[in-house]
């Protein structure tokens, strides 16, 4: 790596100017006039708007005349919205909006302010007024003028000069930034789910950013940059600024979508504001309604909500999974319901610019649950499979908890890149990044730690240098703990502060789960208790014809006259009021057989018949039933299949002490490795017991067959636990239809977990009689 990037951690993160904070900080003022008319979380709702209205004022103010004069000739020419545009636009000399109306803030008047202020926001060309729409600013308008305040808010808001004379492009984006920082933090109940903190968005840029040279160095390249889920545009901004600042010469394109109305205003007017092209800018759902669907991009970073249901978008996701598979976004696989993320991550990288065209970076911001969830062979694992044998991922920074608004948990980011550098090909780089961080000095929602320049500049000049760093344990601070009630005289010694980085192979987090078997083994036995069962159907009518017998059957025979067996006509209330309490999940047709008098008569056949098989069998119990069927046939009773089962389920059970059950006898060689076993000159298959099932997962190795690798560890791991298991053969992987089903998981915490050692036991008996001593001394202080 070159200089650059160390050059770039230096320059990026330096505060706001002075002069830009000061203004911020004014604008940010007008709070004062709305304190007690309106709600903390409500100042930024009428303060960013204002500003921003602003701001345009002052941008169109070279070109308005000319555009006033314009607008006058194409209005007599009668022509569409669009055509009018065109040449309005033309007017204002490469401006992207404009305003038709005369007025501006400082003509508004006192008498007929809202209706004035109204009018000349419907005075502004589509895109520009629909921000204003989704700010819901005439309903904030209509709030301010019934609190008379909105006169006053006009007035303080045209004596700020914002104009671009005043105020560079660059610079009053940052303010705006700025605005939006406090906004976000005045409204900290639900601040995170539009506004990523400043510290995230600083690290995960450089992450993204820190590899091109090119974009860093090369007069007038052009880079695009997205975020799907944009929020107010914090990715987008930071994105653009960390380019300004190291080549003022290359030029970056925005592009976003957002889901809420009023973030989207946000972003929309700071990409307005910054000179982007605003179109680039879609409101709606991401996952189920692309609106950039043909648009391919440079780099992308977003920090989508964590565990969020996709449910409402379902089938729109299923079926473009389904129907158009790798050629749509989804073809990998799908995440469970509960949590889209991984969606978010799969939209992303069907959007990396392709790489002969220069390829494409991704820094997205993930829960803990998209590492480990799922087994082998689910949708989860089959996305995380994809990734890595894709060879796309570069590196997964773990973060300090409490970094962001709303939420304490454990965060994720990961960097991707379809163009990976030589030496990181068919690597992955976990950094361990969990203590890089500092206590706020006031908590903001669940935000209670932030990532200073040198935590940030750490983490990026690892991953910048590709390199392996054992535990290596910081200058950090302890956490300090309450000093309230009693203290150990021996406290258990705190784990060190450490940051470490480890290179791991991309198969390294694969394996294979291949399935283990065992026979079945079973008893049975013709006995008095396993027979009088068969009176009663299977489940779920035997307890409910169990209660019905005792209450009902009291005089009901086993006689083939018994006219009264199995009538229930005239107790039915009684019977529906007992299973509505204590049978409730009970269905209408189930409780329409348990009624009918045939189900209580076929089952009694059916113990009749039990019975003449105990007259003719006996009363032992047998532990072979591989000759049961043999010993059914020659007592010559008939069964259909129906009363087979149902008697052998009666009178069988498993037994570890029984003979193993035969399946089928093979021709062939013997497999015992895979269940075919050699027994008296005959290859047998036993069986299997489903219960003592049991699934194995063997690590992948590329160098090795796949058969040698299961064979080997079957033989060292399973074998001298379990002499009588084998590998299901059957059971094989959808994708290269070796067996085993090939899964993936990423089980970060495993890789950097420190061993503590328990406090020797003296120590704890020493606590333990203190604090027994302590108690006693308090009850004879009672009982005195």
């Amino acid at each position: 790596m070159t200089l650059l990037w160390k050059t770039a951690i230096n320059q990026q993160y330096s505060e706001m100017t002075q002069n830009t904070n000061n203004l911020a900080a004014y604008i940010w003022s007008l709070a004062d006039l709305l304190r007690g008319d309106f709600r903390q979380s409500q100042y930024g709702r009428v303060i960013l708007p204002f500003t921003l209205l602003r701001r345009l004022e002052g941008v169109l103010e070279d070109s308005k005349e000319a555009v006033l004069a314009e607008y006058e000739r194409v209005q007599a020419m009668n022509l569409p919205e669009e055509a009018q545009d065109k040449f309005l636009l033309r007017a204002t000399n490469g401006l992207s909006f404009y305003n038709t109306s005369k007025m501006d803030l400082s003509k508004l008047g006192e008498a007929g302010i809202k209706d004035n202020l109204e009018s000349y926001i419907q005075g502004f060309s589509k895109d520009a007024r629909e921000i204003f729409e989704h700010f819901k600013f005439a309903e904030f308008i209509g709030q301010l003028n019934d609190a008379n305040l909105l006169y006053k808010i006009v007035q303080q808001v045209r004596k700020t000069d914002l104009s671009p004379k005043a105020i560079s492009n660059h610079d009053m984006g940052k303010v705006f930034e700025e605005l939006i920082r406090r906004f976000a933090e005045s409204s900290n109940d639900t601040a995170g789910e539009h506004f990523t903190p400043r510290d995230i968005v600083h690290l995960t840029t450089s992450l993204v950013f820190m590899e091109d040279d090119e974009a860093l160095t090369k007069p007038g390249i052009i880079r695009t940059i997205y975020d799907p889920t944009a929020g107010t545009g914090g990715f987008l901004s930071e994105g653009m600024e960390y380019v300004e600042k190291l080549n003022p010469q290359a030029v970056m394109r925005a592009y976003g979508q957002e889901l809420n109305p009023e973030s989207y205003a946000i972003c929309k007017a700071d990409m307005l504001i910054k000179g982007q092209e605003v179109n680039n800018i879609k409101l709606g759902n991401t996952l189920s309604n692309d609106q950039l669907y043909a648009e391919k991009f440079d780099y992308m970073l977003s920090n989508p909500p964590f565990g969020v249901d996709w449910k409402k978008i379902e089938q729109d996701i299923k079926d473009e999974h389904t129907l158009k598979g790798f050629n749509g976004r989804f073809g990998p696989g799908l995440p469970r319901v509960s949590d889209g993320s991984l969606l978010f991550l799969l939209h992303l990288i069907s959007k990396l610019r392709d790489s002969k065209e220069g390829g494409g970076r991704i820094g997205i911001i993930l829960n803990g649950s998209p590492l480990f969830t799922g087994g082998a062979g689910s949708g989860e694992s089959e996305i995380r499979r994809y990734i890595l044998e894709a060879d796309l991922l570069e590196a997964i920074v773990a973060l300090p908890t409490d970094m962001f608004y709303n939420t304490g948990i454990s965060t994720y980011v990961w960097v991707l890149s379809n163009k990976k550098a030589a030496e990181r090909k068919g690597k992955v780089q976990l950094i361990n990044g969990v203590n890089l961080c500092g206590k706020m000095r006031k908590s903001l929602g669940s935000k209670r730690n932030v990532m200073d320049d040198s935590d940030i500049a750490t983490i990026t000049r690892c991953f910048g240098n590709f390199e392996v760093v054992d535990a290596r344990e910081l200058d950090k601070h302890t956490e300090q703990k309450s000093n309230r009630g009693r203290q150990s005289a021996n406290p258990k010694t705190e784990a060190p502060k450490t940051f470490a980085s480890k290179i791991f192979n991309t198969y390294e987090f694969g394996y294979r789960r291949i399935s283990i078997e065992r026979p079945l083994r079973e008893s049975y036995q013709f006995s008095d208790e396993r027979i009088a069962e068969l009176r009663f159907a299977p489940k779920p009518l035997t307890e409910v014809m169990k209660w019905a017998y005792a209450e009902y059957g009291e005089h009901w025979t086993d006689a083939v006259n018994c006219e009264l067996y199995g009538d229930l006509t005239e107790h039915e209330e009684g019977i529906r009021n007992r299973i509505k309490t204590h049978y409730s999940e009970l269905k209408e047709k189930q409780i329409k057989d348990l009624l009918d008098r045939k189900t209580w008569e076929s089952q009694k056949q059916i113990l009749l018949k039990a019975k003449q098989l105990q007259q003719a069998i006996g009363t032992a119990q047998h532990d072979d039933m591989n000759g049961y069927d043999d010993v059914i046939k020659a007592t010559g009773i008939n069964l259909d299949a129906k009363e087979k089962k149902q008697i052998t389920d009666a009178v069988s059970w498993k037994n570890p002490q029984a003979e193993k059950v035969i399946k089928k006898v093979h021709k062939g060689k013997a497999k015992p490795v895979y269940g075919l076993f050699e027994v008296g000159g005959k290859v047998l298959e036993y069986k299997v017991d489903g219960d003592l099932r049991d699934n194995e997962n063997v690590a992948l190795d590329p160098s090795r067959p796949v058969n040698e690798i299961n064979e080997a560890y079957f033989a060292k791991e399973v074998l001298p636990h379990v002499p009588d298991a084998w590998i299901d053969a059957g059971k094989k992987d959808d994708k290269d239809q070796e067996i085993g089903i090939v899964g993936y998981e990423i089980p970060f915490n495993r890789h950097f977990y420190q061993y503590q050692p328990p406090r020797d036991l003296v120590e704890i008996d020493a606590d333990l009689d203190a604090v027994s001593g302590e108690i006693m001394k308090l009850l004879q202080e009672v009982h005195s």
